[in-house]
């Protein structure tokens, strides 16, 4: 099941870097990634594949997790807007989006306060 992670960082230089690198030494593969700087602090989001294993292998390097939240992750045409056609639908469907971003694929990451009604209506055509 795709799953972001939202990882906490310490503003410092490489706090980023030992993410990333904590999951790669667990043998993670990193599906998409967005990181910005929030309320002082650093927030990464982290689509991965095995989000137990990932928590784990982040949290044992010290790291912070702040949440853990299934997602959509939606196929998106690259012209002009296809992804504001299928934020459209979901925002019809009366769903919340609490963030979105691209996955490695160039696949929308969706998550949602429904992620099922976000499935529905982003899949939909």
């Amino acid at each position: 099941m795709p799953t972001d992670l939202t990882v906490v960082l310490v503003n410092k230089p490489g706090s980023d870097a030992a993410a990333m690198q904590a999951l790669g030494s667990a043998g993670i593969d990193i599906d998409g990634i967005t990181g910005s700087g929030c309320g002082g602090e650093g927030i990464l989001h982290i689509l991965v594949a095995d989000g137990a294993a990932a928590r784990q292998a982040l949290e044992s390097a010290g790291q912070t997790v702040r949440a853990v939240t299934e997602v959509v992750v939606c196929p998106v045409e690259d012209r002009p807007g296809a992804g504001g056609a299928i934020m459209r639908r979901i925002a019809d469907a009366g769903v919340n989006v609490d963030f979105i971003y691209l996955s490695v694929k160039g696949q929308l990451v969706i998550g949602a306060n429904d992620i099922e009604k976000a499935r529905a209506a982003a899949m939909a055509t």
